[in-house]
């Protein structure tokens, strides 16, 4: 396993992040793995070296939370590791309530980036982690209804308390991203040293602001959906869309509403092509080739899904795929513009 620093820092991290959405309960979303099924998972990325895993506190409304820190302290020890999690989502005593859609059933104060929620969904991640700090803290989104001072001033004041070691952010418009950071440097706070941004061959907005944005200012890209939820693994038709239709999809290209959402389209089916092409020449799979693109475009260490152990595998030796210039092209040569999709 390669490792790299996590942007201008000095923390160490592997160029693959192994993703916790995945493990917490089905009865949030039904594709997800149980804590029985997922040790397999998180032994053998220890095994293998992954020392990044990143989670969230609505995954599974605080059941990944809870599995991730139980298995890591099974299987590694606290200080080789990096636990990344997120706040701004509520969480809820429900376990099939996802809070992205459900936003009415949750009370005023349960959400958002206030000092006051930051504050208190800190140490509720912490107590369902089992540990006493987190090493990357993430703003799950923008919070367009609290002051960016008060946010940014909030997140500084839990790593002067030593409950988070750094500080990232997730999808949002890259003026929002540099204004945060310009707050805090402003008010000699804390400031942001990564970004998990919605990135993959089918989707590539990002490369317009964001990320030339990042690659300028040493901030480190940790993509979510680096498979466009599975799209780009090559087995995706477009009869998925029909849930009642007897195919052959999995549980989730059935269910997951987002991925149906944002890629289906022809020109996206004209980049999992191309994918195909290379990795068949190259004797590798579809998504350790998207992996591999991925690493080859600056990216620290892309955020990998697994509920199969093939899969953990395949993203595991995508960092030992070399690219050359003209086999990224090839890749890339397909993608059409997309509408902004992840955080509108």
């Amino acid at each position: 396993m390669q490792y790299v620093n996590l942007g201008p820092t000095g923390l160490k991290v592997s160029r693959i992040c192994l993703g916790m959405m995945t493990y917490g309960t089905p009865q949030w979303r039904p594709w997800v793995l149980d804590e029985a099924a997922s040790h397999p998972f998180i032994r053998r990325a220890v095994e293998a070296g992954v020392n990044f895993f990143d989670t969230a506190n609505m995954y599974s409304n605080g059941m990944s939370e809870i599995i991730t820190g139980k298995l890591l302290k099974e299987y590694a020890k606290r200080e080789e590791v990096v636990i990344a999690t997120k706040v701004y989502f509520p969480v809820s005593e429900d376990m099939s309530l996802d809070a992205p859609t459900a936003k009415a059933h949750f009370r005023p104060n349960t959400s958002g980036l206030s000092r006051k929620h930051i504050m208190h969904a800190v140490n509720a991640s912490l107590q369902r982690l089992g540990t006493d700090y987190i090493d990357l803290y993430q703003i799950h989104r923008w919070d367009a209804a609290t002051p960016i001072e008060e946010t940014m001033e909030a997140l500084h004041d839990v790593v002067k308390a030593g409950k988070v070691r750094y500080l990232g952010a997730s999808s949002m418009w890259a003026w929002q991203f540099a204004k945060a950071q310009q707050v805090a440097r402003e008010n000699r706070w804390t400031p942001f040293v990564a970004m998990q941004n919605h990135y993959n061959l089918a989707y590539r907005e990002e490369e317009r602001e964001m990320i030339p944005l990042c690659h300028d200012q040493n901030i480190a890209l940790i993509p979510w959906s680096p498979l466009a939820r599975g799209f780009l693994a090559g087995n995706r038709k477009l009869e998925d869309k029909d849930v009642g239709a007897n195919n052959s999809a999995t549980s989730r290209a059935k269910t997951d509403d987002l991925a149906l959402h944002y890629y289906y389209n022809d020109n996206d089916f004209a980049v999992v092509d191309a994918l195909s092409k290379l990795a068949q020449e190259k004797g590798v799979s579809n998504a350790q080739l998207a992996y591999a693109w991925l690493l080859h475009k600056g990216v620290t260490a892309p955020i990998v899904g697994a509920s199969k152990m093939p899969q953990l595998e395949e993203a595991i030796a995508a960092a030992r795929i070399s690219l050359s210039v003209d086999e990224i092209a090839a890749l890339e040569a397909p993608y059409q513009p997309h509408p902004i999709i992840g955080h509108v």
